[in-house]
C-alpha cells in the first residue's frame, strides 16, 4: 500500500506521543512511503521548538535528527514541481487551508497515494474532499 504522511503524523514515528503506536501499525502495512520535500524542515522546526521549550534535550534532538535523516533514504520524496504548486493554489482558493497543508495534499495527489495520513483534522477534511482516501491519527 502506498502511504503518504504529512509532518504532523510522520513525526510520531520518532517522538513518543499520542498516535505513535498507530503510526507504527500503519508503517507495517506500507509497500511504499512518501513525504513532501517540505516535511523534513517542518519536522526539524517542531523538534527545535521542543528543545527551546525544554521538552527535548539537545542530545535527544541530535539523536532524532540522525534517525530521520537515515530513514528518509528509503522514502519517496515528492518535490514541489510546478504542477504541485499550481494545484496547491487551486486548493487554497477553494478550501480553508494553510499553504503547507495544501502542498502536502497536492504532493499526495500528484504521487497518487493509496492513503493520506495526517494528525491535522482540517487537512484531513480538505484531503478527503480532494478525492484522497484519508486516515486521521490523533
Amino acid at each position: 500500500m502506498k502511504l503518504f504522511f504529512d509532518s504532523s503524523s510522520y513525526i510520531k514515528k520518532f517522538i513518543e506521543e499520542p498516535g505513535s503506536r498507530e503510526i507504527d501499525d500503519l508503517l507495517q502495512k506500507a509497500s511504499t512511503l512518501a513525504l513532501s520535500i517540505i516535511c523534513l524542515p517542518e519536522i526539524m522546526s517542531a523538534l527545535n521548538r521542543k528543545v527551546r521549550e525544554g521538552s527535548l534535550t539537545e542530545n535527544g534532538y541530535q539523536s532524532v535528527k540522525q534517525q530521520i535523516i537515515e530513514d528518509i533514504h528509503d522514502i519517496q520524496m515528492i518535490n514541489l514541481v510546478p504542477e504541485v504548486v499550481e494545484n496547491s493554489i487551486k486548493l487554497l482558493e477553494n478550501k480553508k487551508l494553510r499553504s503547507l497543508e495544501a502542498l502536502h495534499i497536492t504532493c499526495a495527489l500528484t504521487w497518487n497515494t493509496d492513503l493520506f495520513i495526517s494528525s491535522d483534522k482540517r487537512q484531513i477534511i480538505a484531503a478527503e474532499n480532494s478525492g484522497l482516501k484519508v486516515h486521521l491519527v490523533v
